[in-house]
């Protein structure tokens, strides 16, 4: 489980989280959702390791790794920009964090994990031969072969679109559920966190505004910015939305 207690973290003076705390059970995809400057990118951060703490605790597996830099947490990123080694193949992308680590996932393995994300017909491409959902795949395969206990994606569906973003989105699904991974996202888009999520955290200025399951924030948003934030974003979206959640969006 991940916990976080009373997260704090200002900025020159102005405050970006403001005592966050929740819980995330094991194998949960959470999204964290808000509009710019809300704190997403920071939470990630706090979470991940690279931003320090102004006070609070991070709390995984019933320890604190609050002080512990964020390669020892064991806890892996993938960018939005997805951050591929543009000189290799995508089987050596997939690979290259196994130099270090070659006794971490096994060549089985690596190849269940290839098929998986449906990447057995590009392995010899370059990078810049490759589609953005391919792309999107190679930066996932390699995060999961160094089997990290806890996945950060950050906004990994933002450059795609249509049937390639909808496939991303069942396979982060179902490697969350086939390796009981918890996985949290931070997207800017609420149709993506609804449709994606087991829980959504939904930011407003730093705080907690509602940490829900995604029919709960629908049907019984906590207030009028979670209404009004989630409801004019999905205005545009309503057909998709009413075939998920309908009976009380209206």
């Amino acid at each position: 489980m991940l916990e976080l207690r009373k997260i704090k973290k200002s900025y020159d003076n102005v405050t970006i989280l403001d005592e966050i705390s929740l819980n995330i059970p094991d194998g949960q995809i959470v999204s964290v959702l808000g509009p710019s400057g809300s704190g997403k990118t920071t939470l990630l951060n706090v979470i991940l390791g690279i931003t320090q703490l102004d006070g609070g605790q991070v709390i995984f597996d019933g320890n604190d790794v609050s002080s512990l830099p964020a390669e020892q947490r064991e806890f892996n990123i993938v960018f939005q920009d997805y951050a591929l080694f543009p000189n290799l193949n995508a089987y050596k992308n997939i690979t290259y964090g196994l130099k270090n680590k070659p006794g971490i996932s096994t060549e089985e393995e690596v190849k269940e994990l290839i098929e998986l994300l449906g990447l057995s017909d590009h392995l010899n491409k370059r990078i810049d031969q490759l589609s953005g959902g391919q792309k999107q795949r190679v930066a996932l395969a390699r995060t999961l072969v160094m089997k990290p206990k806890l996945l950060l994606l950050d906004e990994p569906l933002s450059a795609l679109d249509g049937v390639i973003k909808e496939s991303i989105k069942d396979r982060i699904k179902t490697i969350a559920r086939k390796y009981n991974l918890t996985t949290v996202i931070v997207t800017h888009d609420p149709e993506e966190a609804l449709t994606l999520s087991d829980q959504v955290l939904i930011l407003n200025q730093g705080r907690i505004s509602q940490y829900s399951t995604p029919k709960e924030i629908i049907n019984h948003p906590s207030n009028n910015f979670v209404r009004n934030f989630i409801l004019n974003q999905l205005e545009i979206k309503r057909n998709n939305i009413y075939s998920l959640f309908g009976e009380c969006y209206a």
